[in-house]
This record gives C-alpha cells, structure tokens and sequence, in this order.
C-alpha cells in the first residue's frame, strides 16, 4: 500500500510539474499582441498591399509566436482597447476622429508601439486628407506635409543609414525593394535630432521612376524611406503601394510589396523589436 501511495504522490507531482511546465511554454509562445487598423476602401494599390499584409503577418505570428489582429473600425482607436495590444500598426490610413487620435497620442505616449506603412504618413492641405494634426505629422513622424511622389510604382535600391539599429540587424548595406510609390516629405528629417534615419533612396536609384510627367521622375535629392523617432516605439515604413495595371483599367496587381525577401526580413525586424523591445536611442 506504502508503495503505491509514494507511485500516486510520484504521478501527481510529474503531472504537476508537466502542467506548470506547459504554463510556462505557452505564456512564452504567446509573444505579444498586435493590432492592425486599415480602411481599405480607396485607391487599389493601398486595397491590393493591406490585403496582402493581412495574409502575411498571420504567417509571421504563427512562425514568431505573436498574435496578429485587425480591425476597420477606428472607433477601437480607445484605451480600453488598445490595452489588449503591444503593438498597433496603421495598414494605410490614420484616424480622422479626434477623440480617437487623442486615444492614440495617450497610447504612444505610455509606451505602446506603433508602425505605419506609406499611406498613414500623407497629409496635404488641400486635400481629403488636409495636415490637421501637429501632433502626428510634425511631433511624431517629424515629416510634417507630403510634397509629391514618383510615378510609377518601380522599385528603388535602399541603402541601411543605421547598421546598429535592431530593425536593420542582418540587412545588406544595399538593396533592392520591391517595387513602390516613393513620397518625398516637407521637412528634411536630418535636422530633427529626435529622428534616426535608418534606410534612404541610394543615389544608383536615379532616374527613380518612369513618368509619363517629368515632376514623377527624381533625377537628385535625399529621400528618407525608414525612420523612428527615439521619444517614442515606433517606426515608419515609405514602403505600401503595389503597381496596379489602371492604364488598361483591369486593376490588376503588378507586382507585391511581400515578395521581396529583404524587405520582408525589415519589416519582421521591426515588428519583432517593436514587440518585445525598448526605445532605441542610437
């Protein structure tokens, strides 16, 4: 009997063990949590990448044990919410809503973390989308007004500014992107001491672009495509827009922004850093 008391105590203990055991395994595959706002109603080539993105990083959460979200409404845009989330990424547009971008200031600025891809940086008055929030266009991002873009969508050599930074660890010094709609912005972002530059357009990009209209080509300049302000977790990726075949009006996808392996690897960087890291003051 004595012996098969000590079995029955040895069993359950193993089991015990093996439970708190398999606790442990699972609160670290659970990562962090991430939530994705898009709207996805205008412009095929901003439809085209957030359809893309939303079948993408579902792969990468399944492979780096995160959690990946989305939502349309940007009324989730409020603390309860965002309380669930690591980190919120903005798929193409950006709130509208002042109680929901007073939300959002109050969430980066108690330490959550945020990416956004091309078209949640633009902001040009006059237009739909008018600079109506200092806080985001000038204070946040530091890009202040978009000023225009090349046309078509091609894809550009990128060259790593910051080798040091986590987003850009394992990158070649240069590469090419998959093919985009890059955005020249108001404000030179090296004169702002709180940004770091990490890629730009490498000049063996120009002529960048194809026209038809000789503004949408850049002959010169220096063009920041991958940023991060250090008061903040965050990181803005120019990258988002997919050729789109609207001459013949077939809408057709052209190319796609996560078939290129680089910039893939930059984009999992970022996330990854943004998740489960702090600040970077590089």
């Amino acid at each position: 009997m004595r012996s098969t008391h000590r079995k029955t105590i040895q069993f359950t203990v193993l089991v015990l063990l093996c439970f708190m055991s398999g606790l442990r395994a699972q609160r670290n595959r659970s990562g962090f949590s991430v939530i994705a706002f898009y709207t996805g109603k205008h412009d095929q080539a901003h439809i085209s990448f957030v359809n893309e993105a939303n079948r993408w990083f579902p792969r990468m959460a399944k492979t780096h044990h995160f959690t990946y979200d989305t939502t349309t409404n940007w009324s989730n845009l409020n603390a309860g919410f965002l309380s669930h989330y690591q980190v919120v990424l903005f798929l193409d547009t950006r709130p509208d809503d002042s109680t929901q971008r007073a939300a959002f200031r109050q969430y980066m600025e108690n330490g959550g973390a945020w990416m956004g891809f091309h078209f949640s940086a633009f902001a040009l008055t006059p237009s739909t989308y008018p600079q109506n929030w200092n806080w985001y266009h000038t204070t946040f991002l530091g890009s202040g007004q978009y000023t225009s873009n090349t046309w078509r969508p091609t894809s550009a050599v990128l060259r790593v500014e910051n080798r040091n930074h986590p987003a850009t660890k394992g990158l070649p010094q240069t590469f090419k992107s998959a093919p985009n709609e890059w955005y020249r912005w108001e404000n030179d972002l090296r004169t702002n001491p709180d940004l770091a530059v990490l890629l730009s357009i490498d000049a063996r990009s120009f002529p960048l672009g194809t026209g038809p209209k000789s503004h949408e080509i850049w002959h010169s300049g220096y063009y920041p495509v991958v940023w991060t302000n250090r008061k903040y977790r965050m990181l803005y990726v120019n990258m988002g827009h997919n050729d789109i075949d609207y001459e013949n009006g077939t809408n057709q996808e052209l190319s796609m922004s996560f078939a290129n392996d680089i910039q893939n690897k930059l984009i999992l960087n970022s996330l990854l850093w943004l998740g489960t890291g702090k600040r970077q003051n590089d």
